[in-house]
């Protein structure tokens, strides 16, 4: 109990963020483009085979491509060509396309009480942004949001691991990182020296699931965004 008193007694100068899924919807979209998906190419291969083989493209091209709607778009291009063994017709590449394509397109739909949340712990606290993906298009999304003027700084990243932190937090014991992802938000931020806020979204990408932290100092959980302010009066 010593050393836990001691952690929350630590000062708190700089909240970051994740961006999809956190402040904003994200793998929603996902999830109907693979419906979509799914439906082009059923003539061909069951759902339950498409999602397999989709998932372990996208893993497989995660270091190609990186993160984001572009290599989503190529992983399924590939799945649709292996599937039909290279008899893909035309039309569907075209149907691929033009899903990519509303995907980048689509308006901005923060979560509930993001907006409220993030204005009023920036009142006391220095808040930044440290997100991975197609740099491009999380700039539009962070434009589009109405939230850029509150970060401090915005860190587009092609992966979120220890040192991501490290280099994007000036002093990561007084830092904390808040996330809707296990895998990339909490494990390697408490793992680089700062504290991890877990919020979760109700829909999770397999490639982004793990399990909670054996040892709980500096982890918490929350809710949803809502209840942030309040949560963190024990660190002022």
């Amino acid at each position: 109990m010593k050393k836990r008193s001691l952690t929350l007694h630590t000062p708190l100068r700089t909240l970051a963020f994740d961006a999809d899924d956190t402040l904003w919807h994200n793998e929603t979209f996902f999830q109907i483009t693979q419906e979509r998906f799914g439906a082009l190419l059923a003539p061909h291969a069951p759902k339950a085979d498409l999602d397999t083989i989709l998932l372990e493209t996208e893993r497989r091209n995660i270091g190609r491509y990186g993160y984001g709607v572009k290599g989503f778009t190529l992983s399924m291009i590939e799945v649709a060509i292996e599937v039909t063994e290279g008899a893909v017709p035309a039309p569907v590449i075209g149907e691929i396309l033009e899903a990519g394509r509303e995907m980048l397109e689509h308006p901005i739909e923060l979560l509930p009480g993001v907006d409220k949340a993030l204005r009023d712990v920036a009142r006391n606290f220095d808040v930044v942004l440290i997100t991975k993906g197609d740099l491009l298009h999380q700039e539009e999304k962070l434009a589009a949001s109405g939230l850029g003027d509150l970060f401090a700084a915005v860190h587009v990243v092609s992966e979120k691991n220890a040192a991501t932190y490290l280099r994007c937090l000036k002093e990561p014991a007084t830092s904390m990182m808040i996330g809707n992802s296990m895998r990339s938000d909490i494990l390697p931020a408490l793992q680089a020296g700062a504290r991890a806020c877990h919020i979760p979204f109700e829909i999770e990408w397999a490639l982004e699931e793990a399990q909670d932290p054996i040892d709980p100092q500096n982890f918490f959980r929350l809710a949803n965004m809502a209840n942030l302010p309040r949560f963190l009066t024990q660190f002022r």
